[in-house]
């Protein structure tokens, strides 16, 4: 969920299928050589464009440093890395022996391809507001719409003032979905709910997503969702309710978060380097691995929250959940700009 994607159609895109790593077959178009050696560390870099505290890049090393301990690789990586430096960072790692490499493309998407086709042995896997390139440019990103809207569920019914808020980055697919789930997940329990939605136009300005918070919060909401780091600190000063975003962030607030959707990056981290190792790496759209059901997003614990938030409440989420997981409904993916009311 990150940076310029105006020149892309996430919408009209079609997402392939990821194949499992037993599913693979002579069809797949494998990157050159054989499977690795059981007894040499795969060598795993990131490349981050925000500094690492961002949510966004941070659930990406999180999972990585996860993947270092549990699944034996060798782990580097590097932040706040400029779009003009991001070729040179690539070409480092590639010739540094690393055979697969992450990280955050959206603001170095000519770059970053363009690259990854002069290093055809090294599995490239970012995200990217575009689809993936042959033979080694596999792509992912955030869904988790799905935990969004449950959150949204949350809000709609907890709310006094019947004005629920979001603070967001900016109006791209990425985020636009997110927050739109969310809206939607509040009219869908109380259909006369009021939404109030601001951007910041940054992926990682704490003082202005405050500053816009308090704005709304001076306005009327009770309730928000902090897409943008700096909104639940808003939210705590104010003695507001809010929904964090991207990893469990209740210790920011305890008695003011009350859960939100989080991105669980391992699922997606753990097939790549299960398919590079074994020689089978393909371009291809990881998103499918950011789902509730392949459980690369859930729904943060309430905490606190847990005894105070009322049942009735906390049975539609559940039941939501369930059919989410059996594939019984689906949450739109909307991603057009949101509007206040």
């Amino acid at each position: 969920m990150k940076k310029d994607h105006s020149k892309t159609q996430r919408a009209g895109l079609s997402r392939r299928n990821v194949l499992e790593l037993g599913a693979l077959g002579l069809a797949a178009v494998a990157l050159p050589g054989v499977a690795f050696a059981k007894d040499k560390k795969l060598k795993v870099a990131a490349i981050f464009a925000t500094p690492i505290e961002e949510p966004w890049d941070n659930q990406i090393h999180v999972a990585l440093q996860k993947a270092e301990k549990e699944l034996g690789i060798e782990y580097k990586w590097s932040e706040k890395v400029q779009t003009a430096d991001f070729s040179r960072v690539m070409r480092e790692y590639a010739q540094g022996g690393y055979q697969l490499v992450l990280g955050d493309a959206f603001a170095a998407e000519r770059e970053s391809r363009r690259t990854a086709k002069q290093f055809p042995k090294t599995a490239w896997l970012f995200g990217s507001g575009a689809g993936p390139a042959e033979p080694n440019f596999g792509v992912f990103d955030n869904w988790i719409h799905e935990p969004a809207y449950l959150s949204g569920m949350i809000a709609g019914k907890i709310s006094k003032s019947g004005t629920v808020g979001a603070v967001a980055a900016m109006g791209i697919p990425e985020v636009n979905r997110l927050v739109n789930a969310f809206f939607a997940g509040a009219k869908e329990v109380n259909p006369n709910v009021k939404k109030k939605v601001a951007f910041i136009g940054s992926f990682f300005d704490p003082p202005k997503a405050k500053e816009a918070a308090v704005a709304q919060i001076d306005a009327g909401v009770d309730v928000i969702y902090a897409e943008r780091f700096g909104v639940i600190e808003a939210a705590v000063e104010k003695k507001i309710l809010a929904i964090s975003n991207m990893s469990d962030q209740s210790s920011l607030g305890p008695d003011t978060v009350i859960t939100g959707p989080v991105w669980d990056m391992y699922p997606t981290v753990e097939q790549a380097i299960k398919l590079v190792k074994a020689g089978v790496f393909t371009a291809q759209d990881y998103g499918d691995f950011s789902r509730m059901a392949k459980g690369g997003s859930y729904l943060a614990p309430y905490h606190k929250f847990d005894k105070t938030l009322p049942a009735e409440v906390k049975e539609l989420v559940e039941k939501k959940k369930a059919e989410i997981l059996e594939g019984n409904f689906r949450v739109d993916v909307d991603e057009n700009t949101p509007v206040s009311d």
